[in-house]
């Protein structure tokens, strides 16, 4: 079966990567040596033979202040890379990262330390470093496009960073991080290697700043909550037991979101976000009044009756079907005509190009509050992205002016902020992450939460997330096979936004509490 691998491209592939990668060099740094490989010289492409030269590591440090929760901190930023190497000594990949370190916050062994990362596979740390929980951030329009730039940066006043210390880890491939030496994209876009690979720097890095005794936590959003899953697991197999995770649009079993022949679990499980949604959108048949209830409703009807019918299969009587029907069109707005001729199944990129019905507009994947005139009025499923579009860009142009100008590292390589190679050449297949035809490391998960029994799981849910639903991350977390004594280790948040929660100015401030909150716990050190 190729479920994960047709099936992750669809949900992973970013589309907006022919606008987002266009030059993003600058003149102004022309007069610098660059510590990055070029991209003609990375073995980006199994077309690449001879070995990409290895870089020096490099440090630049900056002192800066910026105002979170109100209060004026200072800190130091460094903004460096440090080299990946095999057993034998050989590097492999020159990892570019971006720290923050609160100065004059007490010892270090008492100073947690927190790295965060994105997914794709084939993102960079931007959308987490300057969107969420860095101490600068990027402007962007709640819910709308953002005009082109000048783009503001300002400070970030829902920052952890007065909680805890952060390290921003770009993937190879991603932002200035490079494969080099003899090594090739299949030692490092897989489950299994991408794991490999950040087990391997986060020591390296723990070692080279003397932190082996701060509590340690992992955010990772998208696939980087895949990634923290099996991180986790690695990281304590090798003696390294990290104090909690942050899971930020979660996706453990890929089966949840990837409908197919056979598989109609996402269907139900997209089916709550489909309600928020359209509720949203103001296309319910009726006013749904308290929408943590409403939700909760719609989760009862489709584990229970949907998930019944829909396993009936050719077997489901016309009545049945039609009542089934009926309650689709209550909760999702979709007509009763539609709804019969899908058969009860309408994938999510058909629900977003149906959910606004003849206004000919296309709501978001990565956040449904976006939306956009659709390309091709007359396709039945969207073609386009609205959220990514909307914001992606602002992303790309401040995180290169950030990184050259206030963090002075200066190279004429380009800040890769997202990449489709990437993505194409992932290994989805990868060791024991493969179950039933698609990657779930579920497992990892279970294993690491019961062999560190004072791990904690933080999970940022967004109610209008069309890319990784609540429900599916539900729906996992509770099939992890944990003693029941250890579900209450994982604690669930919910917010008016999408996959990147921090976009709604006021969910971002909630992620703020909850995340302090979580840092703060004594249940996990």
């Amino acid at each position: 079966m190729i479920l994960v691998r047709a099936g992750a491209k669809r949900l992973f592939f970013l589309a907006v990567f022919a606008s987002v990668l266009a030059s993003l060099g600058s003149a102004a740094n022309a007069r610098m040596p660059s510590p990055i490989p070029s991209e003609s010289a990375s073995p980006s492409s199994p077309a690449s033979a001879a070995p990409t030269p290895v870089p020096h590591e490099n440090t630049i440090v900056t002192h800066h202040t910026a105002t979170i929760a109100g209060k004026r901190i200072a800190y130091t930023a460094t903004a460096g890379t440090l080299l990946l190497r095999k057993a034998t000594g050989a590097p492999t990949a020159s990892i570019f990262y971006i720290a923050f370190t609160a100065d004059h916050r007490g010892p270090v062994s008492e100073r947690p330390l927190t790295f965060a990362y994105n997914g794709g596979p084939g993102g960079s740390s931007a959308l987490i470093d300057i969107g969420a929980l860095g101490p600068r951030m990027v402007q962007t329009v709640n819910g709308a496009a953002t005009p082109p730039a000048p783009y503001a940066m300002v400070d970030n006043t829902d920052s952890i960073l007065d909680k805890t210390d952060l390290v921003f880890i770009d993937a190879p491939g991603t932002g200035f991080s490079r494969i080099v030496g003899s090594s090739k994209p299949k030692d490092f876009y897989g489950v299994e290697a991408d794991g490999e690979a950040f087990a391997q720097f986060i020591r390296r890095y723990i070692t080279r700043f003397n932190r082996w005794n701060s509590p340690k936590y992992l955010a990772g959003e998208s696939y980087g909550t895949t990634r923290s899953a099996v991180l986790a697991k690695m990281l304590h197999d090798e003696g390294i037991d990290v104090n909690g995770l942050i899971l930020i649009g979660t996706v453990l079993d890929f089966a949840t979101l990837a409908p197919q022949p056979g598989n109609d679990l996402p269907y139900w499980l997209f089916l709550p976000t489909e309600a928020a949604v359209a509720a949203y959108y103001h296309k319910l048949p009726s006013d749904p009044g308290d929408l943590k209830a409403f939700l909760q409703n719609v989760r009862a009807f489709a584990s229970g009756p949907y998930a019944e019918a829909l396993a009936k299969g050719s077997s489901l009587s016309s009545t049945e079907k039609n009542a089934i029907a009926q309650q689709l069109h209550a909760d999702t707005g979709l007509s009763l005509d539609y709804l019969l001729r899908s058969n009860l199944r309408v994938r999510p990129a058909q629900f977003r190009k149906q959910v606004l019905g003849a206004e000919d507009r296309t709501v978001g994947r990565y956040d449904a509050r976006f939306s956009e005139f659709a390309l091709q009025p007359a396709r039945s499923s969207a073609r386009t992205d609205p959220a990514a579009n909307a914001t992606f860009s602002a992303f790309t142009a401040t995180m290169n002016d950030y990184v050259r100008d206030d963090l002075q590292f200066r190279t004429n390589a380009k800040y890769i902020f997202l990449n489709g190679n990437v993505n194409h050449q992932w290994d989805w297949k990868t060791g024991l992450a493969w179950s039933a035809g698609a990657t779930n490391v579920s497992d990892d998960l279970r294993d690491a939460l019961t062999e560190n029994p004072y791990l904690r799981v933080f999970v940022a849910a967004g109610l209008y997330d069309m890319a990784t639903p609540f429900y599916a991350a539900e729906y996992s977390m509770q099939h992890l096979g944990l003693a029941p004594e250890l579900q209450s280790h994982i604690t669930f948040a919910y917010y008016r936004s999408g996959h990147m929660a921090y976009l709604n100015p006021q969910a971002h401030a909630q992620l703020k509490r909850d995340l302090d909150a979580f840092i703060t716990s004594p249940n996990h050190r």
